[in-house]
């Protein structure tokens, strides 16, 4: 079988030539795509002044264009989106029928009144419209108004959202975008590029939107790229030695917007506990939250701090509690969750190794693959917790919530809290740890991107806030007069 082609995209031009064989992520594919070397020069928009044709067209009318892309995104209908997704299976490490969902709902992305509020949480969208007066209270009146800006995102791998995210956020902003593709998700950007080309190639959304597949690391061509006469934002999403990696080409000039490496947890009190009905639904909840998607996001959690107590008693209502979650996995629907495509060899065998220590720990589950569960019998998370993925969770039992707090740190990005009496507790202390989102237990991978992400508003930082001030000896006294 003939390795499939994955084009390079330049604002409206589909790229199909100089190919070069990749391997994706994990050996599972490969793909042919342009060598990105012949097109360092094309790559780059250049000359910032040719942003302009963005502002020839109203907010209004990039969500008519945004809205016609969500239509024709249709799985039903689109040749480009339904090749896409049956290459994706192999590449991806989302199981087949979690592929599926996201190519048939794709198109409520490009929602209108999700992406007007989108732009409107983050910026404003009257500040993106046009110049907006406002009046400092001991200086002159200002007009302020946000522009787009020379935008790199390299696109998260775990799941096919990264690239409709950066086109979203791209658009809105009326930003020129060049996307890195990930190596195990070429295809659903390069679908929906050539769609867009399709629908409207001399449309300027489409005119300003690039994808591109290298690999990274490659610095000769990115010390090329990485540049403040090319690129003015990089919106990175990765782990931690691709996100060290491009630190190196921050500088004046080009600023870095870091959506890094994260891990999340749960919390979950003693009102669990109060019946058998509270927990199941707690349990049933924790499941949801690490279980969701088979554990790919940075939204899942990876530990679960249960205020049971750590007596014999609490121990014992752990353990069962751990059963629970364990039972709940199989009651979800495989678009959801269901077992791995595949289990990581060196985290079996450390899950493995603590049956043998069964007086530190009890491991439900795992030994076909499906995901486990692990009871500390103390109130400390296996040192192994942040490698946690294919549906496995570290129980926790704690006496006191500041054990929780304790182990909070600046990694933390979303924390699952049951039951919701307990956030109005917590929720003013968590960010002080670094605690970033706080959800109802259960609704961890139930994302909006219409708001904070990572505790920053990410096209807030896309943007370049401009200021005209107004002032006149009328209304403010001139610096170069006496008194």
């Amino acid at each position: 079988m003939t390795d499939p082609i994955v084009p390079m995209i330049i604002r409206g031009k589909i790229i199909t030539d100089h190919l070069t064989e990749i391997e994706g992520r994990g050996g599972q594919t490969t793909f042919l795509t342009p060598d990105v070397h012949h097109y360092i020069d094309d790559l780059p928009l250049g000359n910032p002044g040719k942003l302009a044709d963005l502002y020839t067209i109203s907010f209004d009318e990039i969500l008519d264009f945004l809205v016609a892309l969500g239509e024709a995104l249709n799985i039903e209908t689109n040749a480009h989106m339904q090749e896409a997704q049956s290459l994706t299976y192999a590449a991806s490490p989302m199981t087949p029928a979690m592929i599926d969902r996201f190519y048939a709902n794709v198109g409520a992305s490009f929602d209108r009144d999700f992406l007007y509020q989108m732009a409107d949480t983050d910026i404003g969208v009257a500040k993106l419209e046009g110049w907006v007066e406002e009046q400092v209270a001991t200086g002159p009146r200002t007009r302020v108004r946000c522009f787009g800006s020379r935008a790199l995102h390299i696109a998260a791998g775990n799941g096919p959202t990264g690239t409709v995210i950066a086109l979203l956020r791209n658009a809105l902003t009326r930003s020129d975008a060049i996307i890195k593709s990930p190596s195990n998700d070429p295809f659903t950007g390069a679908a929906i590029l050539k769609t867009m080309c399709e629908l409207d190639a001399a449309h300027p959304l489409t005119k300003h939107m690039s994808i591109a597949y290298w690999r990274g690391g490659d610095e000769d061509f990115e010390r090329r790229l990485y540049q403040p006469h090319n690129i003015e934002k990089i919106v990175a999403w990765g782990g931690f030695a691709s996100m060290k990696h491009v630190t190196k080409y921050i500088q004046p000039g080009l600023e870095l917007i870091s959506l890094d490496p994260k891990r999340s947890a749960s919390v979950i009190g003693p009102e669990a506990f109060n019946s058998p009905e509270a927990m199941e639904e707690a349990a049933t909840r924790l499941a949801s939250d690490f279980g969701g998607f088979n554990q790919v996001g940075c939204t899942n959690s990876r530990v679960a701090y249960i205020q049971c107590g750590t007596d014999d008693d609490g121990l014992e209502k752990a353990n069962a509690f751990a059963e629970r979650a364990y039972e709940a996995l199989a009651t979800f629907p495989e678009a959801y969750s269901c077992k791995p495509k595949d289990y990581p060899a060196e985290l079996k065998m450390k899950v493995n190794a603590l049956r043998l220590e069964d007086d530190f720990y009890r491991v439900v589950g795992g030994s076909d693959d499906e995901g486990a569960v692990i009871v500390s019998q103390f109130p400390d998370a296996v040192d192994f917790m942040p490698e946690m993925e294919g549906r496995t969770i570290n129980i926790v039992p704690i006496d006191d919530l500041e054990e929780f707090l304790d182990a909070c740190d600046s990694y933390t990005q979303t924390v699952g809290v049951y039951p919701e009496s307990l956030k109005r507790t917590l929720r003013d202390e968590m960010p002080l740890y670094g605690v970033q989102r706080i959800v109802s237990l259960g609704y961890a991978s139930d994302v909006t991107m219409a708001g904070a992400q990572d505790a920053i508003q990410p096209m807030a930082r896309m943007v370049k806030w401009v200021v005209d001030e107004v002032n006149s000896p009328e209304t403010r006294a001139p610096l170069w007069r006496n008194g």
